[in-house]
Formats: structure tokens, sequence, C-alpha cells
């Protein structure tokens, strides 16, 4: 059996339940995973599947600082060569900015004491683009190891120079994308001779969606939205357009599910509105409790600024209930007007206009629409089996 170590910025959380479903995948597959997450979970986590899975993930930064210093004089001695490499390598990360410099040779502190627990590892492989495939990168170099990373967006395609994405490609045995959207950006960094190292392999469902029976069509007038509160999904434009919907005088009621930096922000936009009575914000969620509201409702409705291909989009239509979207990034692959509306970016009328339509339209018809949905998410993004396909990409099965 081949085990890969997975590293992770935070993990788990209830926004990374796509990495979960992955390891799971792998595991089925046959495949020994290590988790390694630089942060501590959540004290809280609704799903008591992200509470067994912090049980099973070794904290980086939970080691304290003796035996992380301890871990980088020990390979600094024993391998020389190799951790003069990779400082340098966290130095040019750093690119002249002192606090930037700091920060990698940070990680580099890191680096060196995973590197103590690679026994029986053949590769290594980070989620997202950011810190955690930097210190993949320097565990490839004190190691030797193999790694690879997926990229989600939007934080990488904002800032590739800033994190120096074409160095990190260039040194990975191969990079994942979450559609065909985050490979052509990962595509305009990579020198096309090596544009056969850039893959594709789609997010998973959780078999909460996948598998639940069909509902009822929904003939109330309930949305929602499950979302992180965060300032890339464009949630202040949802309640400026849910305010909209109300002068109009169009019944609905919004329950957002989710929570994040922007919560107050976000309930005070609720009451400027006048929608009290109309809105209704969760918190966080178990996978069961967001499956039961996202059934209850005619549409999911995810605004977004930025995204890669958000997993809410594919869980809404996993139990048959169509979106309404913005015309973003990897968003078109699975969504068109077969099974929702597809909405340009930041406009509040046209965001307005497709609710009312959703409001207005036969909850039969609406069925259809999201059963449409239903059968692209089976074929696209089944978590067995794309966990299999990373498997493949990175040569442990």
């Amino acid at each position: 059996m081949m085990t890969v170590a997975y590293l992770v910025n935070h993990y788990p959380t209830v926004s990374h339940s796509f990495i979960r479903r992955e390891i799971f995948g792998l595991e089925e597959a046959g495949v020994s995973v290590r988790r390694f997450s630089f942060r501590a979970a959540p004290a809280e986590l609704p799903d008591p599947q992200d509470r067994a899975e912090r049980e099973r993930t070794q904290v980086v930064l939970g080691q304290g600082a003796f035996r992380l210093l301890a871990a980088t004089a020990c390979v600094a001695v024993k391998r020389p060569g190799r951790w003069i490499k990779a400082a340098r390598i966290a130095v040019a990360m750093g690119q002249g900015a002192p606090k930037k410099v700091l920060r990698h040779l940070a990680y580099l502190v890191e680096a060196c004491w995973l590197t103590g627990q690679m026994k029986d590892v053949v590769h290594v492989h980070a989620h997202f683009g950011t810190n955690s495939a930097a210190v993949a990168r320097m565990v490839h170099c004190l190691t030797g190891l193999p790694y690879s990373f997926t990229v989600h967006g939007p934080e990488e395609f904002d800032g590739p120079l800033a994190l120096d994405l074409p160095g990190k490609i260039a040194d990975a045995a191969c990079v994942i994308g979450i559609s065909s959207f985050g490979r052509s950006q990962l595509m305009r960094w990579t020198d096309p001779k090596a544009w056969g190292k850039l893959r594709v392999v789609r997010c998973g469902v959780d078999q909460v969606f996948a598998s639940a029976a069909p509902a009822a069509p929904c003939a109330g007038p309930d949305l929602c939205c499950v979302a992180r509160l965060s300032g890339q999904k464009g949630l202040p434009l949802l309640i400026e357009a849910a305010g909209l919907l109300h002068r109009r005088g169009v019944d609905f009621r919004l329950t957002l599910v989710g929570d994040g930096e922007m919560r107050a922000e976000i309930e005070q936009a609720v009451r400027d509105q006048g929608l009290g009575e109309k809105v209704r914000i969760t918190g966080y969620l178990a996978a069961s409790g967001v499956r039961e509201i996202i059934s209850a409702s005619r549409a999911m409705v995810l605004p977004s600024f930025a995204e890669g291909l958000p997993v809410a989009i594919m869980e809404a239509l996993a139990l048959r209930i169509p979106v309404v979207a913005t015309q973003i990034a990897g968003t078109p692959e699975l969504v068109d007007k077969e099974c929702g509306w597809l909405i340009p970016a930041g406009s509040i009328e046209r965001l307005a206009d497709a609710m009312e339509q959703v409001l207005a339209a036969d909850p039969v018809r609406l069925r259809e629409m999201g059963e449409v949905g239903r059968q692209r998410v089976l074929a696209q993004h089944d978590a067995g089996q794309n966990a299999r396909a990373l498997g493949q990409a990175i040569g442990v099965l």
C-alpha cells in the first residue's frame, strides 16, 4: 500500500469537506493517507466526520517552537546541501520583501519538521497553491519526494506571481485544477511543453447529497444560499437584490447557510433593507442540515464575484434543485439554462430578475431543471471516481 502525505493549511473545516471526501476516496482505493494541517481545526465542527478527521490529523504548528526548531537544526546538520537549496528557494519565494522572506523561512522550519514525518511516504500532495504548496515544494527539496498540489482559486488566480505559482508548478510532478477554467489559468504560467503535467480533477459531492431521495417540488417562496460569509461570495449584492424584490412586492423567504468574517456586515444590510422577516442566517450546519434547507428551496442562489467551481452549486444540483449563479470561472462548465440561471457578476437587477423568475416558475419545471443538473453532477463530481483519478494522476494508483 502506498502512502501519501496530505498538506492543508487548515483541516478539517466546514468549507473543506471536499478534501475529506477526496481522502476517503483514496483510502477506499487502497492508498494510505497521512493528514497534516498547519493550523488546528476549529473547536466546533458541526459534522461528525470532520470531528473524527480532527483526531486523525497532525497539526504542524501544534508541535511548538522547540520541536520545530530542533527538527530544522537536525535537517540542516544531516542534509546540509538540501537544506541550503531549500533555504534559497524560501528566500526566492519571498521575492526580496523582508516580511515575505521571513514568512517563507518559517515555512522552511515547518518543512523540516515534516521531513521527519515522511517515513514510508511516496508522494506529497497539498491543497491550494498558497503556503501549503510552498511547504510541499520545500519538503520535496529536502527529501526528494515528488509533490503535487490542487489549485482551487480564486486566490491563486488573483496573485500568481506574488505566490510564485510558476516556480511551484515548475518543480511539481503534477498540478491539479478543479475545472477546465482552473487548468487554463495554470497554463498561463507554465511552459507549453510542460502542459501535460496539468490535469483536471473535479471536486466530489458528499453522498448525503448524491444519494438523497427526491423531495416534493417546493411550491413555497423559499430560496437559499450556501456560502462562506466572505467578500468573494457577493452576499451584500444578494441582500440588495432581495431588497429590490421586496420593493417590487415579490413574496419570498431567503435562508443563508454559512458563517464568516462578514456576518455582522450582512446582518446590518438585512436590517437596512428592512428584510428582518424575510432573511435568516443559520451559521454553519452539518451536511444533513444543509441538505434539508436546500431540498426545501425552489433554488440555490450564489452571486459570487470570484470562484473556482463552488461545491455548494454541485450539492444543490445533486438534490435536484436548480441554481442561480454568476457566469464566472468554472461555473459555466456545470450550469446553463437547462439547469439554472447564469447572470453577470455584480448586477443587482439581473440577480433580482433571476430570483423573481425562479419564484414565478412552475415547481415541476424547476424540478425537471434540477434533474438535468443532478445527472451532470453524478457524471462529473463522483467523489470516489475523482479521487481515483487524482491517485492515477499523481502515480499512486
